[in-house]
């Protein structure tokens, strides 16, 4: 690991103000992927600003009826809390799909949204990386390929968004709400927060130098069957091949969003309108365009079959 500074902020607007004053800094709260990819030197960030301090770690009501959870919840909080439980029961089973307990305990809202999009020749640093190095090429393409993604990549980068949790908010069409270094603040649509590779996949969200997340507010509460369906090699401890989170009603409309396939959390909402007609139909729009490698091309249709046996479920579900 790579010497660094170190200082605490007190205010959200401090800590954006400390990480714009000196280039290469990152905020640290978990640090459950940061500190990883530091002992790698893979991040090497010379000035980390803790934000523990904030106060950002309340799951509040809104007078408009939403839900407002601050961005230093911890993942096992807002999986157990009971106005998640009860009316975004999608968050709840995707956050605890997730990694393991430890790492639940530890991890934050915002350093969920903002974990590294990977894949293991991102974290092998003798291998050609894009997203480690820009325009030092990708091992990936024509590498093993089974894990990564089937559509929304490029030709400089193919890894695969590892959360579960950013699925849900997808599907939510959660907010995410910042402070920037000048004090103004703003909030960020989560379909705009993600960035697709392109020719700059190092760039992955739409984040300017020093902006802080400071909370993410979900809608009112959307009634409906909520599933999220994580199919991997093991049980646990592994990233998504194929995930699907989805909100049904009892008519068969609804809403989807799936993991596992792109660069981001994939959603297409023009693909919520063909629930209706099953999972055939709309895995065919969410999939529209899909250039799937040798290794990876069964997750085209495993999406139609996760999704089939989602809908199966909602049609004889009355919870």
């Amino acid at each position: 690991m790579k010497a660094f500074t170190y200082e605490r902020a007190r205010t959200p607007a401090e800590a954006a103000a400390m990480a714009a004053r000196q280039p290469g800094t990152r905020f640290i709260a978990g640090g459950t992927n940061l500190l990883d990819l530091m002992k790698l030197e893979i991040e090497t960030p010379a000035h980390l600003v803790d934000v523990n301090g904030l106060g950002l770690d309340k799951i509040e009501p809104t007078a408009d009826g939403r839900l407002r959870i601050g961005a230093l919840v911890r993942n096992t909080d807002l999986a157990a809390d009971v106005r998640i439980r009860r009316f975004y029961g999608v968050l709840s089973r995707a956050l605890l799909a997730g990694a393991s307990a430890q790492l639940r305990n530890k991890a934050t809202t915002a350093g969920n949204l903002l974990q590294r999009t990977r894949c293991p020749y991102f974290y092998d640093t003798n291998q050609a990386c894009n997203k480690r190095l820009p325009e030092s090429g990708c091992s990936a393409i024509g590498g093993h390929t089974r894990g990564h993604a089937v559509i929304g990549h490029s030709d400089a980068c193919i890894a695969t968004h590892p959360s579960d949790m950013a699925v849900a908010m997808q599907l939510l069409d959660a907010g995410i709400e910042t402070v920037r270094p000048d004090g103004s603040t703003r909030t960020i649509p989560i379909a705009d927060f993600y960035r697709l590779p392109g020719n700059t996949p190092h760039v992955e969200h739409t984040l300017t130098a020093g902006e802080l997340i400071t909370s993410v507010t979900l809608p009112k509460p959307l009634g409906g069957k909520h599933v999220y369906h994580k199919v991997r090699d093991r049980a646990s401890y592994a990233f998504a091949l194929v995930s699907v989170a989805a909100i049904v009603q009892p008519d068969g409309t609804g809403r989807v969003a799936l993991g596992g396939v792109a660069h981001k959390p994939w959603r297409v909402p023009a693909a919520d309108a063909l629930l209706p007609q099953g999972a055939k139909a709309t895995a065919a729009s969410l999939l529209a365009g899909a250039k799937p490698m040798e290794d990876n091309a069964f997750k085209v249709p495993l999406v139609e079959r996760t999704l089939d046996a989602i809908l199966a479920d909602a049609r004889t579900s009355k919870s």
